[in-house]
């Protein structure tokens, strides 16, 4: 069977459509399993060993539309799921020319004229909304619930990525060897995400201190000065990370001992290859976007903010500015001793 995921970003969102993948080559290990992709995304699903090929579309013109429907008609599609649930994900995953397009039913689309354009949809049940008709569930469970027009029914939530060569990582890997160390994240694509650079700062000097931690500061295009402030707000506690590509997340996430981060890619790359997680959660629902994992931290201001899903926020006070240095420390000794205890639990 040859089928086609249609999921061109974000970052993150990708990331959570990675078991949908992993359940279909764990179902059908003969299938072919194509994925088109934004190009600027693609490199994170070079990770991924369940997938066969990526369709990448290069641009945002007809023509590069043009080219890529080009190239997903020379393989015979007998499914197309989408799983982005926009007009232009199911308009793409309907020109692939797949005998069936599969996408979410109309109660859980982020834009309801996509409908039309599928053969069936999941008829599984509907799931609640919030007052921003946002479905309550985790994005990873409802991916995982389309897959039941295939015949595969699973909550299981893998993630097969790659080990890959990254020389950052080798770099930390020397300069850690005996000592433990954080990842700290604090850019976003979304303004609204991003909490302020001075209290990562406060942040990092409290790893130093009370956890022995060294924190290394993450930084993507356009980041280099906000991660700078970070660096500066920390006394020390913290050095610039050097620029890293996505294959180096996944690398130096590994050897991390915590990431701490906004509602952002690198978070959900990190809580992916198993890392331990501290989420800082405003305008997005972390039960719906955040680490799937019951053993991370979020601290969150979902249900006060008034910017749901605004990239910028419109109200008064943002709700971000509200998160205290102490909540996210707090939320820290509980993730790392919960991973204390489970290390210790899995040496006995």
């Amino acid at each position: 069977m040859n089928i086609l995921i249609v999921r061109l970003g974000a970052l993150g969102d990708i990331v959570h459509a990675i078991p949908a993948a992993a359940a279909i080559r764990a179902a059908m290990p003969n299938a072919r399993i194509d994925w088109i992709v934004d190009a600027r995304h693609s490199p994170v699903l070079e990770l991924v060993t369940a997938i066969d090929r990526i369709v990448r579309i290069h641009g945002r013109g007809v023509a590069a539309w043009s080219d890529a429907v080009r190239r997903l008609r020379e393989t015979p599609y007998d499914v197309a799921l989408d799983l982005q649930g926009l007009m232009k994900s199911a308009v793409l995953a309907r020109v692939s020319g797949a005998s069936r397009v599969a996408g979410f039913s109309i109660w859980h689309l982020r834009e309801k004229g996509a409908r039309p354009f599928y053969s069936e949809t999941d008829s599984g049940v509907r799931l609640q909304p919030d007052h921003d008709n946002h479905a309550t569930e985790h994005v990873i469970r409802k991916n995982l619930h389309l897959l039941r027009i295939l015949g595969i029914q699973t909550d299981r939530i893998e993630f097969p990525i790659a080990r890959v060569p990254s020389a950052v990582a080798e770099i930390l890997r020397e300069q850690f060897a005996t000592q433990k160390f954080a990842l700290i994240n604090p850019g976003a694509a979304w303004p609204n995400k991003r909490w302020p650079s001075d209290r990562f700062g406060a942040v990092a000097a409290f790893l130093r201190e009370v956890r022995g931690l060294r924190s290394i500061v993450l930084w993507g295009p356009g980041e280099e000065s906000l991660a700078e402030e970070v660096v500066a707000a920390s006394g020390g506690a913290a050095a610039l990370a050097p620029p890293t590509s996505i294959h180096d997340i996944s690398e130096i996430a590994r050897l991390a001992d915590l990431f701490v981060s906004g509602d952002t890619g690198p978070l959900h790359i990190a809580a992916a290859v198993g890392t331990p997680t501290v989420a800082i959660f405003g305008p997005t629902d972390p039960a719906r976007n955040g680490p799937w994992s019951a053993a991370d931290e979020i601290v969150t201001r979902y249900d006060a903010c008034g910017c749901h899903y605004d990239r910028r926020c419109h109200e008064s006070e943002w709700c971000l500015q509200t998160v205290s240095v102490a909540e996210v420390t707090a939320a820290i000794q509980q993730r790392l001793g919960r991973t204390a205890v489970t290390r210790a639990d899995g040496q006995s």
